[in-house]
């Protein structure tokens, strides 16, 4: 096609060699930005068609132990709040995991991640730990779990099945997360990172997290509890 266009030019004079030179010209460019944009479609379609993971690889529950006291800050934190603290036996202690949840459990991380900003309770509050609701747009570790937690209950999800878990971190400190149990394993919610990850997968130290049968706390993996999650 291309050799049968340009040995038809010879028969023209210079002005009409040079409008058909032209239109060639700008019909090799109309079909070249046609080419490009089948392309883009094309690329586009396979964009949308492959979203990522639906749902996580299944992970084994963390192993508890023995009730153990919470940590103080807790304790005060219901002494507030209590209705944030009760265990409603009746809900279900895991999740079934489905897309839908595993979309909703990284939205809600990455969303509070994003608009809470980092502080320590020393700064914010005059008191080495607190734990409460950053309302005000700061908070550090367990704020900002708290703040996922009651956004997830507010979305349906079971209260029982999102536990605050204290951990220690990687780089030693005490650290607090929110555990959610799934019936394909226990994922972890954490300011520090906005992927959601199983709990053998964040790198910490499993302490102790919320019991699910009442206000008691359970330990996990044998730890030692940290006094305090002073963490950012």
């Amino acid at each position: 096609m291309r050799h049968a266009v340009l040995d038809g030019l010879g028969r023209f004079g210079g002005e009409d060699r040079s409008f058909v030179q032209a239109a060639a010209s700008r019909g090799r460019r109309a079909a070249a930005l046609g080419l490009v944009g089948t392309i883009l479609m094309l690329g586009g379609a396979a964009t949308q068609a492959s979203p990522g993971p639906e749902q996580p690889e299944s992970a084994s529950p963390v192993e508890t132990g023995p009730t153990v006291r919470p940590v103080a800050a807790w304790t005060a934190f219901c002494a507030r709040s209590p209705s944030e603290c009760t265990v409603d036996t009746a809900e279900p202690a895991r999740i079934h995991m489905t897309t839908a949840l595993w979309r909703t459990l990284g939205s809600v991380n990455r969303r509070v991640n994003a608009r809470i900003k980092p502080i320590t309770d020393q700064a914010h509050w005059g008191v080495v730990d607190r734990w409460d609701y950053p309302d005000d747009g700061f908070g550090d570790c367990e704020d900002y779990q708290l703040l996922k937690r009651r956004m997830l209950v507010e979305r349906g999800l079971p209260r029982r099945a999102l536990r605050m878990t204290v951990v220690i971190d990687d780089i030693g400190e005490g650290h607090a997360v929110l555990m959610v149990r799934t019936d394909r394993g226990d994922y972890i919610l954490d300011n520090k990172t906005s992927v959601v990850l199983s709990w053998r997968n964040t790198g910490y130290t499993y302490i102790k997290r919320e019991g699910q049968d009442g206000t008691a706390w359970v330990s996990l993996n044998g730890g030692d509890s940290p006094v305090a999650t002073a963490n950012r």
